[in-house]
């Protein structure tokens, strides 16, 4: 039996948090999702290879409807990435509509599938701004649902719920991590630009001022 289902973006949450549930000794499963945004390019082979490293099963599940009908900056359909940090306005506009609901609903009912007990997302509290579907009060009620609506067969748990991306990163560099192989800008481009809010979240995460991390920026 598979212990957990954990959805791996190739970003460096979830990264640390699968190398954080293997070193628990569990079996895991990771499925991915390619929805049509920026980074998907980017993102998705990191996902890849983090699964092919710690040799366990990997599924890309492609949701091309999320790219076609709903709006958001994060997607290839949308505007132009803004610049600035999560506390600015702008950033807002990377937000995509219920993109969490709907992708746990989707893990849950694979997990179910294959009578895996739960379902694991590596959101955490640095996201409670920005993102509604990432907020404790949306967990909560999202894994009351799945688990009335998998007859308490599944449930969804948020590890880093409590922690901020600096604890996150500090836990993953303790775990040997080579944060090398996540991606987290939002622009999808040959490097991470450095600019964005997901790379200044990234750069306070890994510790860019102390000189700590091992990501090539564009600024």
């Amino acid at each position: 039996m598979i212990d957990s289902v954990i959805v791996l973006s190739g970003g460096m949450d979830s990264a640390v948090l699968l190398a954080h549930v293997l070193t628990q000794g569990k079996t895991v499963e990771a499925i991915s999702f390619d929805y049509g945004s920026k980074h998907n390019v980017r993102e998705l082979p990191m996902a890849a290879g983090l699964c092919k490293t710690f040799g366990i099963s990997h599924q890309i599940i492609r949701l091309p409807f999320i790219n076609d009908l709903f709006s958001s900056s994060l997607l290839s359909s949308g505007e132009a990435i803004p610049d600035g940090s999560y506390r600015e306005a702008n950033m807002k506009s990377t937000v995509v509509p219920f993109r969490n609901g709907i992708m746990l609903s989707i893990a849950a009912g694979y997990a179910e599938s294959i009578e895996s007990p739960e379902v694991l997302l590596g959101s955490h509290s640095g996201d409670h701004h920005i993102y509604p579907d990432c907020r404790p009060e949306f967990n909560r009620a999202f894994a009351e649902a799945v688990d009335l609506g998998t007859d308490g067969q599944v449930k969804i748990r948020f590890p880093f719920s409590n922690m901020d991306k600096r604890d996150i990163g500090d836990l993953g560099r303790t775990l040997g991590l080579d944060f090398s192989k996540t991606w987290t800008c939002y622009k999808g481009e040959t490097h991470h630009c450095g600019t964005c809010g997901a790379c200044d979240e990234r750069k306070y995460a890994l510790r860019y001022d102390q000189g700590r991390d091992v990501t090539t920026y564009l600024a």
